[in-house]
């Protein structure tokens, strides 16, 4: 009677001399602190319940107290490379719990160990288990926020009043971002802009009297933005820019019940936009309102802002673009005047 057929090896693995000469794995386990622990991807889980060993440099590792709750046996260590290749010896699956660095000294150590060329490296797999989701580095900011403000000499006796001045600043900043183009800057700026909605919101949260957090704000400003793009979130239609704006338009007038197009027009802005307002407002209500009849610059102003506004145009900004056009004239004829000095 002939021997049977030894069984072909299954797709994607290698027959072996035997068990000491298989090389084993390594699994390089990383989590994001930014996803609550024990929310793990399927593939970790079966990698955990199926290794030889669960290794972890951290004894505080925020995952170690649900991995053991399910049942996974961790190891508290921080092997060398060859220790972990040693361990993974005879075909021994290990996996390795990443700190939050991402274990950079182990992997660099296996790198040099296989570049060596002397010795038989395990196959290694980086396996992330859990994912940041967009938006997730805002989690960051707010933790950052919250150390700065109990820690920070500064930073702990700001109010809203004291801040006010810095919104407005960081506003135009990143207006003169967008103009001029400079796409490094306008990162930047956005980012000063944030801080100061999450700063003012931790102030919030120490208010006697109506407290309010981050998330409150966000959860605010989430369910206005649905309200208003029923055209997304609901039945209605809108093919064009000009459906969508009138959507909007009468959602905030439901929501606001105003008697007057001019409530909510903050009178603090700069004169020029605050004119384009007023007359957008009253060009979208249908209103026929005629300009006060005054003399001086003024009245020339506010007939000029409306006129911009009525074609599109933004008067701040043209008028920004002259003035930037003005400076680099001045400039010019600064230069000019040194050089004809010299």
């Amino acid at each position: 009677m002939s021997p049977e057929p030894s069984p072909e090896p299954s797709p994607g693995t290698h027959p072996q001399a035997g068990p000491e000469a298989a090389p084993g794995r390594i699994v390089l386990l990383t989590t994001s602190h930014r996803v609550a622990p024990g929310l793990l991807s399927w593939p970790a889980w079966q990698a955990l319940r199926t290794a030889d060993a669960v290794l972890c440099a951290d004894g505080a590792h925020p995952q170690l107290p649900y991995l053991r709750e399910a049942g996974i046996a961790v190891t508290q260590t921080s092997p060398t490379a060859r220790e972990l290749v040693d361990a993974c010896a005879g075909g021994r699956t290990v996996v390795v719990v990443a700190t939050g660095e991402g274990e950079p000294a182990l992997t660099d150590g296996l790198a040099r160990l296989a570049g060596s060329g002397r010795v038989a490296m395990p196959e290694l797999e980086l396996l992330p288990a859990s994912y940041d989701l967009p938006g997730a580095r805002l989690l960051d900011l707010v933790q950052v926020m919250d150390r700065i403000r109990a820690e920070c000499p500064w930073s702990s006796r700001q109010t809203h009043e004291g801040l006010a001045k810095y919104g407005i600043e960081e506003a135009y900043e990143l207006v003169e971002a967008i103009e001029a183009g400079d796409r490094e800057e306008l990162r930047e700026e956005l980012g000063d802009v944030l801080l100061q909605v999450v700063f003012h919101s931790r102030i919030a949260e120490e208010d006697p009297d109506a407290p309010f957090s981050v998330d409150d704000v966000a959860g605010g400003i989430v369910a206005k933005l649905i309200h208003r793009h029923p055209h997304v979130f609901g039945d209605e239609q809108a093919e064009t820019p000009e459906d969508v704006k009138q959507h909007w338009l009468r959602t905030k007038a439901e929501e606001k019940q105003r008697t007057s197009v001019t409530e909510g027009v903050p009178l603090g802005q700069p004169g020029l936009a605050l004119a384009a307002k007023l007359a957008s407002r009253t060009r979208t209500a249908g209103l026929d309102v005629p300009l006060p009849q005054g003399e001086g610059i003024g009245y020339e102003l506010l007939a000029l802002a409306v006129r911009a506004e009525a074609h599109g145009i933004d008067p701040e900004a043209a008028l920004r673009a002259a003035a930037r056009a003005y400076r680099d004239a001045i400039r010019a004829a600064e230069s000019e005047g040194r050089n004809t000095a010299g």
